[in-house]
């Protein structure tokens, strides 16, 4: 077949270029990078296809590309990393060293609650605009003051935007800096990632592109913990209703004018989903995890012990938390080889951050064709799937 891939890919992951290449012919991509590295070897670096649908724009092997949620891992690191140097307690409680986040039947909050989606502020009680989104003080500490949908502890749902306002506010008063910052100093200043993007990466950034209606559902046979009908139109109805928790989780702050290709939401890195990145950069953020060279090993096992699995009260669906970091779960489908030792973040759009300390794998994908809500989206896990059979 003709394809637009270009790249390296070690023979023995041949299947993920395989997969990579189909997904492209069979009209699944409009551009897209993949990487796999095995231990510190880059096994698979791969991208093709067009950056901007409007200009026609190549994707290249540099080019950055929005990662929704999976900057939640990176900020979730970030927390981490100041626990493991004693800048505070993760099961102690949040009030420590953050005192006004007490208010309103809050104050048995902890800094794990933060991080695992249990602090009961899913939503903005009121409608943020892009631009006050900027400023992660206030917007930090009008969550500190309002009332939460349920006690901090007893239920989790997805934070889907004000996870990393609440997760973010350790790493902006434990080290004085926003998480962008911290992590470029700590642990990103080799990689092209980052959470709020100087003009000059905006401009190269590759531009996101909604599916068009013509274009062709995900194929193929489908893994069967994906959602049924009756549950695909329970999320559709979810996620179109205004007042559900998951439209208000999902859609407040509103990125504005351009969607997520506005500058204004580059520029500020919103630390819950805000993050500009490669795929080799995200994959090597995840090697260096498996690795130790972010967090002590005995830091990321803890981390990734679940602290909460099942009804997600935001999504609808099963999932599964550590500190930050997916657990496989309906929310983070990954395939069976993947289910007891990998862990990560997916993000709205189809893009997906992988980690397994057993397998020593790391892998990122991130393409610019939003992903098909309705429909189910599936060229992630294929990718997965097709990393973790190279390994049988």
């Amino acid at each position: 077949m003709t394809s637009t891939v270009q790249g390296h890919c070690d023979p023995a992951f041949a299947a993920v270029r395989d997969v990579f290449e189909e997904n492209f012919a069979e009209g699944r991509e409009l551009g897209a990078s993949v990487t796999v590295y095995a231990g510190d070897r880059k096994v698979v670096d791969l991208w093709g296809g067009t950056a901007d649908r409007r200009t026609g724009r190549e994707w290249r092997a540099d080019t950055p590309c929005f990662a929704f949620s999976c900057t939640k891992a990176v900020t979730a690191a970030a927390a981490l990393l100041l626990a493991e140097r004693g800048a505070y307690d993760v099961d102690g409680p949040v009030t420590a060293w953050w005192p006004e986040f007490g208010a309103a039947g809050k104050e048995g909050a902890t800094a794990a609650h933060l991080l695992s989606h249990q602090a009961g502020l899913p939503a903005f009680a009121r409608p943020v605009p892009a631009e006050e989104a900027a400023d992660a003080a206030a917007l930090a500490a009008e969550l500190a003051a309002q009332e939460p949908e349920w006690t901090p502890g007893e239920a989790h749902g997805y934070h889907a935007l004000t996870y990393g306002w609440l997760a973010g506010e350790i790493v902006r008063r434990l080290s004085g800096r926003t998480v962008g910052a911290f992590v470029r100093d700590e642990f990103a200043r080799d990689l092209d990632l980052w959470i709020g993007a100087p003009d000059t990466v905006i401009d190269r950034a590759a531009k996101l592109t909604a599916r068009r209606g013509d274009a062709p559902k995900q194929g193929g046979d489908s893994p069967r913990t994906v959602p049924d009908d009756d549950m695909l139109h329970r999320l559709a109805e979810a996620y179109f209703d205004p007042q559900s928790r998951m439209n208000r989780a999902l859609n407040n702050p509103h990125p504005g004018k351009g969607g997520y290709n506005n500058p204004v939401v580059l520029r500020a890195g919103w630390p819950g989903a805000g993050m500009l990145t490669t795929a080799p950069a995200l994959a090597g953020f995840y090697r260096d995890l498996v690795a130790g060279r972010i967090l002590r090993p005995g830091t990321l096992r803890e981390a990734l012990r679940p602290r909460v699995a099942g009804p997600d009260r935001t999504m609808l669906l099963d999932s599964a938390f550590g500190l930050g970091f997916m657990r496989p779960s309906q929310t983070f489908f990954l395939p069976r080889p993947a289910r007891e030792t990998a862990f990560g973040h997916s993000g709205a759009g189809g893009s997906i951050g992988v980690g397994d300390p057993d397998a020593r794998l790391a892998i990122a994908y991130l393409p610019n064709l939003m992903a098909d809500m309705a429909a189910g989206d599936l060229r992630a896990y294929r990718l997965v799937e097709a990393a973790y059979g190279a390994l049988s």
